[in-house]
């Protein structure tokens, strides 16, 4: 991977957004379990997850107000002080509603930090062929620095400077990526080409997204429910599995143009409906633990490069980099508490029978998405080649009005050559169709001859174009 300065610091400020995310996430779920319970853990994390979708959503109209007004990076750095405070206040003890608002104040900032970093990920990294590789690279990092802080057993007020300091780094390091490549960041891509292909493939990438972060969530349940010895908590060594398989995704994506990256998903998702199906049926929960980290990292890998690469391509850039995680956290939002409640209601034929709907609706999604196909053969390549050239060649009359400008004809010399290229007709009948004399034709074909260098009018016939 070729790192120039800007991917660097793309790269960094995507695996402090992971990190600082996921970090302020299973405080604040400490934290709302500490001073509620256990059962509304599940509802206010829906609470702050939702927060940072409307973050997600709201930076690109942000940053097009902020540009009208003279200030591109206003939208950036104005989510700063939002996220550091409400990290703040969720430290310190107090009712739980109060905790819950203070929480979804700060999920809000970091939905804002969240888009700008995919925004200038996608900027630096556009057109690369390792785009998936920086991505699953940067997750990787993410998960890693969350396992290094949990590790030393950091809290209170060093895990709050930890945050907070990142939470710096991001706008910075965001802000900084985005004037290296384009100076201002445009909210509006002027060069998009409105296409209806387009806009199906980007719906369908969301509904996939949705779809797939239904499933894995149910996987998780299935394996939390069915182990007996409690939930593995985040902080634990199995979570190392989730940064080696975002960092392998990255690489296996990226295989021939990232043309095997939906048919892979599709087969981690296969191998995860399978793990559901396993567990419910009394196999060891072990096994779809491995299976829901392996996956994990896949997906997440998985929709950062897809509407990454995508976004620059968009009318919207801004909105459409993170697409991809605002997708996820409505899922999460929306169905992990049904998805739980119907895994601990005990009904196993249920619990399947969603599983297999779930692949195959993700199935239909692939599909419709674009995202299931194969690499191109030699032969299509050639023939591809061949279409793009024919449709970038010039077309006869082009190249016939080439020709006379080349050669300088007068327009009663024009209207002779296509008369004596047209067929083999005597010059007698040319003049009479022309209402000239028959020594006329014969001086406008003398001058022809001597301005495009030929000799007889068979050369001229075969130098001037014809279909």
């Amino acid at each position: 991977m070729n790192l120039s300065r800007p991917k660097i610091n793309a790269l960094l400020a995507l695996a402090l957004f992971t990190f600082a995310f996921l970090a302020a996430e299973f405080r604040f779920d400490v934290n709302v379990g500490l001073l509620a319970g256990a059962e509304r853990v599940v509802i206010a994390q829906g609470f702050i997850l939702g927060a940072s979708v409307l973050g997600f959503i709201g930076y690109a109209p942000l940053l097009g107000l902020a540009q009208r007004k003279g200030h591109s990076l206003a939208a950036v750095n104005a989510a700063v002080p939002i996220v550091i405070v409400g990290l703040t206040q969720i430290q310190s003890p107090m009712s739980p509603l109060a905790l819950e608002i203070l929480g979804c104040l700060a999920f809000l900032g970091l939905g804002l930090l969240g888009a700008a970093t995919h925004h200038a990920f996608s900027l630096a990294f556009q057109d690369d062929p390792k785009l998936a590789t920086g991505a699953g690279a940067a997750y990787a990092a993410g998960i890693l620095m969350q396992f290094a802080i949990n590790l030393l057993n950091c809290g209170g007020i060093a895990e709050l400077i930890v945050l907070g300091a990142a939470t710096i780094a991001i706008s910075a390091l965001s802000a900084t990526t985005q004037a290296a490549n384009e100076g201002p960041s445009p909210t509006i891509n002027p060069f998009a080409e409105p296409s209806h292909a387009l806009a199906k493939q980007a719906c369908w990438s969301i509904a996939l997204v949705m779809i797939l972060a239904c499933l894995f969530s149910t996987l998780d349940n299935v394996v939390t429910f069915s182990n007996a010895h409690g939930t593995i908590a985040v902080q634990t060594w199995p979570r190392l599995f989730l940064a080696a398989s975002g960092l392998v995704a990255g690489i296996v994506f990226d295989l021939a143009e990232r043309r095997y990256m939906g048919l892979i998903m599709l087969g981690v998702t296969v191998l995860s409906t399978i793990s559901i199906l396993a567990v419910e049926a009394g196999a060891d929960p072990n096994l779809g633990l491995v299976v829901f980290y392996l996956s994990s990292g896949f997906f997440v890998t998985f929709f950062t490069a897809t509407f990454t690469q995508l976004a620059p391509r968009m009318h919207t850039p801004a909105l459409w980099a993170g697409m991809g995680r605002a997708a996820n956290n409505v899922c999460a939002f929306t169905t992990s508490g049904i998805s739980l409640a119907l895994v601990t209601s005990g009904n196993v034929a249920i619990i399947m029978i969603g599983a297999l709907m779930l692949l195959v609706a993700a199935s239909v999604a692939f599909v419709a998405a674009g995202l299931f196909r194969l690499p191109q053969t030699e032969q299509e390549r050639e023939r591809e080649q061949l279409a793009e050239e024919a449709l970038a060649a010039p077309t006869i009359e082009e190249q016939r009005q080439a020709f006379i400008a080349n050669h300088a004809l007068t327009p009663r010399e024009v209207d002779v050559l296509v008369a004596v290229t047209q067929d083999e007709r005597p010059l007698k009948q040319v003049a009479e169709e022309l209402g000239i004399s028959m020594r006329m034709v014969q001086r406008h074909l003398s001058s022809i001859y001597q301005k495009t260098g030929t000799q007889t009018r068979a050369g001229l016939t075969k130098a001037f174009p014809s279909a």
